[in-house]
């Protein structure tokens, strides 16, 4: 077997198909594009209102269309990731708690940087990065840019979001934050195993792992356990005269090396557990020189239960799938950044970001299918077990550089010998250099995924009292999966300012480099019984059936093996170098042309890999040329992006109409450039990827009016339309009766457009009693349509909407803030019309996730300046996760109300 750092070592090859196909590395001093500086700090003590508005001005600045949320806003809200934050922001929804949708477009359209650069996935299926990782007490604000700009990296779709993190204080700040919940969807005991003695720290201790000794055999018997293959090397090397008997035993012993002590357990549901705290300081070296630093770390343990329902849309009542899990998450983060400032002109700082996300699932299954229906008496049942480590480790350094009168002073003080003063004057004042690095690892580990399969007759709730382990090789599976996706990203880009009586004039330009790699390795066996002493030996705790007694007795004829067509593995890797250049004219304080180029130059690889490749008939990767010039993609173009403001005082204190125009790409997976197959996590279909997908084309207009008043009231309407070329989407494709699969193509086109409202209104003004509250809210209204043509397999429809689009989102917080500044309360409200869940095939109807409604509600109580006492109710409807098709409802998931206390002391 190929071990997981020899196939980091494989990236080689991908970087030099890269290379063959024109690539060529920046050098490795190239310094560049300038990451977003980081928005100071503002404690806001005394209303929420504020805390809303506080970010008015960047976006009345910006000459693209964006929307921001700031970190005392997410606060006040409770939100406790970022992915609960942005669903606030108007035109996007939250789809499965992880990833953001922009204005109708999925997550592959929408681009995730951490403070102005790009970092990996650690998701298995998708190239994006799940944003419940991020949690929301490292977050000083978030930006969401909806219309693109030559700074941008050109794969943009729906919209750019930039994670900001807190970066160095301006003074002394610490604080510690202790919390605990619960979810009223938790029995009193939830159902769990054994384990590991790490388990609560988010780290398997190496119990669930896969055994060295398995490992060893794996590369003795190059890859092939079966017995057959066992028995003709036993007889090839040392032991000629071995019998079918021997081989046998081998076979089994090798299965017992496998983690079995799988019985399911009943625990009593712990409360959550939280903590987070941070500590920071500036000091002034210097007049002149500020040094500062900042740590922030966290940690959180919680368990919830869920119960999900799926029905079949032919035979609802008959064909059923009942789920119950319990999930436990643990998360731990940790936050540093340290920085200098030099004459308020020039600052440079490190940032460091480690983020853990475990979660820890154990389930049991009951359902029935057309083998087997309600009716007959019987039924199937699956217990499993799937514990997932996901590590983040961002490493980042920048430096913002700005030449102002300050500086000009000092280059006068002490080179004014060497450099004249007439030169030191001719430098544009307010010329800027900013230059980031960002080096970014994201590792996913899943030592042990274990399902399962049982029978047994059914009772008269259709449960099955007494199951009992399948007489198959195939009873039990065992996955063992990691991935490792690493990001490199550098840039500088250079500004400068120039100015007459009319006219304001910004210059720039600069350069980009991307390099992403991901090696997905997968191994997945088969332990099961043939024949038994005993049927009693297929009952009782799962760790009993699976003793290593039984294991290996050959009574019971358990058989091992190793699965799968060894497609499931692969490696990947992508280059980008872009050069773009803007220039932002203003004219009388009136009329406002930004405009910009980027020439993005892109390369791809994407390769099968198999980890257990022994011989030329099955290489670790294939060396067939054909086979590996198709599966290298490259392609370079420009990107032009146009906004034209206008800027005059109407109605509103100040006002801005602004449209904006710009051509796109969206570029698919890394995983879905290669043919291999995969079970989605999220949707547990079968993917198949497509090595002949192609990137999608963009062509973006957007049109925004803003009202701002100098009360802190604003009013915004943005409309929005999208045309698409070659859009890239799923589509369901043949498969047994059992499995839904599904695979990546380029529908023919697509389009999305639609128009948005945003509202900030300080209720005072309407009333002398409402002066304690506030309203702040966003509708969208959208519509998209998707035309299949000729790639998809027998689609329904062949026009249709795009996948989790909704036609309407709206999003209201009702805001109080007492006049004492000793209390505050959000209630917040957001809720999505039916969207597009899984698109028919073959006739069969679309299936539509139903609307939902939610609630949360969050209370403040400030006893002392210090202290701050938190208690927060969400999700208080209990709308369920509902999917139907044509009246039919498919899938039913109850989520709970969740119910938090939590305890601050801040110091400043």
């Amino acid at each position: 077997m190929v071990s997981f750092p020899q196939g980091r070592a494989l990236l080689g090859l991908s970087i030099a198909l890269l290379s063959a196909a024109g690539a060529a590395r920046a050098a490795e001093g190239s310094a560049a594009p300038a990451m977003d500086l980081a928005i100071e700090e503002v404690v806001v003590t005394a209303r929420q209102y504020n805390a809303a508005a506080q970010l008015t001005d960047e976006r009345i600045m910006d000459d693209a269309v964006s929307d921001l949320l700031g970190a005392d806003s997410i606060s006040r809200v409770g939100d406790s990731n970022v992915a609960i934050a942005l669903q606030r922001v108007p035109g996007l929804s939250l789809v499965n708690g992880q990833f953001v949708y922009v204005r109708g477009l999925g997550e592959r359209y929408s681009q995730t940087t951490v403070n102005g650069a790009s970092v990996p996935s650690v998701d298995l299926s998708r190239n994006v990065v799940p944003l419940d990782l991020f949690p929301s007490f490292i977050v000083d604000s978030l930006s969401v840019q909806k219309s693109y700009s030559a700074d941008r990296q050109a794969s943009f779709g729906g919209g750019a979001i930039d994670i900001r993190t807190k970066r160095i204080p301006d003074g002394f700040v610490g604080g510690l934050q202790l919390g605990s919940a619960f979810n009223d969807a938790n029995d009193d005991e939830v159902i769990t195993y054994a384990g590991g003695g790490q388990d609560n720290e988010g780290q398997d201790d190496g119990t669930r792992a896969l055994s060295p000794r398995l490992q060893e055999a794996l590369i003795q018997y190059q890859g092939n356990v079966s017995v057959q293959n066992i028995l003709s090397r036993l007889r090839g090397t040392t032991q000629p005269n071995a019998t079918l008997a021997d081989a046998q035993a081998v076979n089994r012993q090798l299965g017992s090396y496998l983690y079995r002590d799988l019985s399911v357990l009943e625990k009593d549901t712990p409360f959550d557990r939280n903590i987070r705290g941070y500590l920071g300081n500036s000091i002034f070296l210097t007049d002149d020189f500020e040094l500062g630093a900042l740590a922030a770390g966290g940690y959180s343990n919680q368990w919830r239960e869920t119960t999900r329902l799926n029905r079949s849309f032919a035979f609802p009542e008959q064909r059923t799938d009942e789920r119950l899990e319990a999930t436990q998450q643990v998360n731990m983060t940790g936050n540093a950044a340290v920085g200098f400032r030099y004459l308020d002109e020039h600052e440079v700082s490190a940032t460091a970001i480690y983020l853990r996300n475990t979660e820890d699932d154990t389930y049991q299954r009951t359902f029935f299918n057309e083998n087997r229906q309600r009716e007959s008496g019987n039924g199937f049942q699956d217990v499993g077990f799937r514990f997932e480590e996901r590590d983040v480790l961002i490493t980042q350094y920048q430096g913002n550089h700005s030449i102002g009168y300050n500086t000009k002073q000092v280059l006068k003080d002490r080179f004014g010998d060497l450099l004249p003063a007439s030169l030191i004057d001719f430098i544009p004042e307010g010329l800027e250099y900013n230059w980031f690095y960002s080096d970014s690892k994201a590792e996913t580990s899943i030592p042990s995924e274990v399902n399962i399969s049982l029978q047994g007759a059914t009772d008269e709730n259709f449960q099955i009292p007494n199951p009992q382990v399948v007489q198959s090789s195939e009873a039990a599976n065992f996955r063992f999966t990691e991935l490792d996706d690493d990001v490199l990203n550098h840039g500088w880009e250079v500004k400068a300012p120039f100015y007459t009586k009319r006219l304001t004039v910004e210059v720039s330009g600069g350069y980009n480099h991307r390099r992403q790699d991901r090696v997905y390795v997968q191994s997945q066996f088969n332990l099961g019984p043939l024949d038994v002493a005993s049927l009693s030996t297929l009952r009782g705790p799962l760790g009993e059936v699976f003793s290593t007694a039984n294991v290996n007795s050959s009574a019971n004829n358990f058989v091992f093996n190793r699965v799968g067509s060894n497609n499931q593995s692969y490696i990947a890797a992508t280059m980008t170098d872009a050069y773009f250049g803007q220039f932002d004219l203003t004219l009388d304080d009136t009329w406002r042309i930004a405009a910009g180029l980027r020439w993005e130059k892109y390369r791809q690889v994407g390769l099968d890999y198999d980890p257990y490749g022994f011989s030329a008939t099955t290489p670790v990767v294939t060396t067939d040329p054909e086979r590996l010039a198709s599966n290298v993609f490259q392609d370079d173009d420009l990107y032009p992006s146009l906004s034209l403001t206008y800027m005059r005082p109407f109605w509103a204190d100040t006002f801005q109409l602004r449209g904006t125009y710009s051509e796109t790409v969206v570029r698919p997976d890394l995983r879905e450039i290669t043919d291999a197959s995969y079970i989605d996590p999220l949707t547990e279909d079968l993917v198949f990827g497509n090595s002949g997908v192609i990137p999608a084309t963009l062509t973006n207009y957007d049109l925004r009016a803003e009202w701002f008043w100098n009360s802190g009231d604003s009013l915004t309407v943005s409309m929005f339309y999208k045309d698409i070329e070659n859009p890239i989407e799923f589509f369901e494709t043949t498969a047994s009766d059992t499995t839904v699969a599904r695979e990546i193509v380029n529908a023919a086109s697509a389009e999305v457009y639609g128009v948005e409202f945003e509202v900030l209104k300080d209720l005072g003004s309407v009333a002398d009693f409402l002066s304690p509250f506030f309203l702040q809210g966003n509708i969208t209204l959208q519509d998209s349509e998707i035309v299949a043509g000729g790639r998809a397999d027998a689609p329904t429809n062949d026009t249709r909407e795009l996948t989790n689009a909704s036609p309407w989102i709206v999003n209201m917080i009702v805001g109080y803030d007492s006049m004492d500044a000793r209390h505050s309360a959000t209630i917040a409200y957001n809720a999505f019309d039916d969207r597009l869940f899984v698109a028919g095939r073959n006739g069969a109807p679309d299936g539509f996730e139903q609307t939902r409604h939610s609630i949360n509600a969050t209370y403040f109580f400030y006893p002392t300046d210090n202290l701050t006492v938190q208690l927060k109710a969400s999700n208080l409807l209990d709308d369920p996760i509902s999917i139907e098709r044509e009246g039919v409802e498919t899938l039913n998931e109850k989520v709970g109300r969740t119910f938090s206390l939590s305890v601050q002391w801040e110091l400043y």
